[in-house]
């Protein structure tokens, strides 16, 4: 495929294409409805024998995550991708790589739950993702996505991202975007880094060459308490600078709308049809996405919606986002919510109902 060439693929096939186009060094993943394409297209790509990239189908999701860590601890750009309960499994490992700062990427394409739930899509992970996930103080990037062009264009910017603060990067994704089909334009070909580069890039990294300097040793462990206190306030100064310097966000006709609505990923795509239909109605409503879950986009969000009328929170769950809107707003400014559950995917009309039956 011809560089720039306009093509059409599932956003999980995007996932794959793109990983390898920005130079990915490794991809360690396991099978899971609704994202196993990723790994189908790369186990179909063979990128091993162009590239150099490795990619291997660990034996359990478990697995995959402490891969990424060894790789990622060694300075390698590498990832892996599953869905919610192939994530929860990996919130031990993610946790570690977040103690001991390493800047592995992960995807999750999402599906309804709690526990095995169902293969349809949702946004019930929100919660997890934003939150850490794991056991301790720590947040990973979460990036979220709601084109096909967007899951390309995101890999790179979180390995990016997860190198940049070493830390965790997400891109949470969920069934309706990984599935669908759209036209993408996909990056140029990155070589992957020498050698020589990772050293240079990744001083900390335990590549091995160590004869003029102590060994980089990379562990979440510390038994002296004070020591672990000074290693977790260093975590939370790293935090706020991401929360200054990071946040990414999209609106849409919010400069004359009387109602707001804050939805992401495939959300946000249903709301810019209930927009298009609320305003046929004589509603004036717009959109904020957050690109951006964590960190989330507060005082933006507070910029667009301090003269509005209203605010609903549109969601793919029982109502997870809306608590950070809430926060955000401190009470300036009524915040309802709107959402299905069970991989029920809210239609526009929905959503304009909401917006009359709960703030209009």
């Amino acid at each position: 495929m011809a560089q720039h060439e306009v093509t059409l693929m599932k956003g999980n096939e995007a996932i794959a294409h793109a990983a390898v186009r920005c130079g990915a060094d490794g991809f360690f993943g396991y099978p899971i409805t609704p994202q196993s394409e990723i790994i189908e297209t790369l186990s179909v790509m063979k990128p091993w024998e162009t590239t150099g990239m490795v990619v291997i189908q660990a034996e359990s999701e478990v697995a995959a995550i402490n891969m990424v860590y060894g790789g990622a601890g060694a300075g390698k750009r590498v990832m892996t991708s599953s869905s919610s309960p192939g994530v929860a499994l990996m919130q031990e490992g993610i946790s570690y790589m977040a103690g001991a700062e390493i800047p592995g990427v992960f995807v999750n394409v999402q599906r309804g739950g709690p526990g095995l739930g169902t293969i349809q899509p949702s946004q019930s992970d929100y919660f997890q993702s934003t939150r850490g996930g794991g056991n301790g103080d720590y947040y990973v990037i979460v990036l979220a996505p709601n084109s096909v062009q967007e899951m390309a264009d995101f890999v790179d910017l979180a390995f990016e991202l997860a190198f940049k603060y070493r830390n965790p990067a997400m891109i949470l994704s969920d069934g309706v975007i990984g599935q669908m089909m759209e036209k993408v334009v996909l990056p140029p070909q990155k070589p992957r880094r020498t050698e020589e580069q990772i050293l240079k890039e990744c001083p900390w990294a335990t590549t091995g060459r160590s004869a003029d300097r102590q060994p980089n040793i990379l562990t979440s462990l510390e038994l002296k308490s004070e020591i672990m206190e000074q290693r977790n306030l260093h975590l939370q100064e790293k935090y706020r600078q991401i929360e200054e310097n990071e946040v990414r966000y999209e609106t849409l006709m919010t400069d004359d709308a009387d109602y707001v609505i804050v939805a992401f990923g495939s959300a946000a795509r249903v709301a810019e049809k209930a927009i298009e239909l609320a305003r046929e109605q004589g509603i004036k409503a717009g959109l904020f996405r957050p690109i951006t879950l964590w960190p989330f986009p507060k005082k933006p969000l507070c910029s667009v919606a301090k003269d509005c009328k209203g605010v609903l929170v549109a969601e793919i769950n029982a109502g997870q986002m809306v608590e950070d809107v809430r926060l955000a707003l401190n009470g300036t400014v009524k915040v309802e919510h709107y959402g299905r559950l069970g991989g029920i995917v809210p239609e526009p009309e929905e959503i304009v109902n909401a917006i009359k039956e709960k703030l209009a």
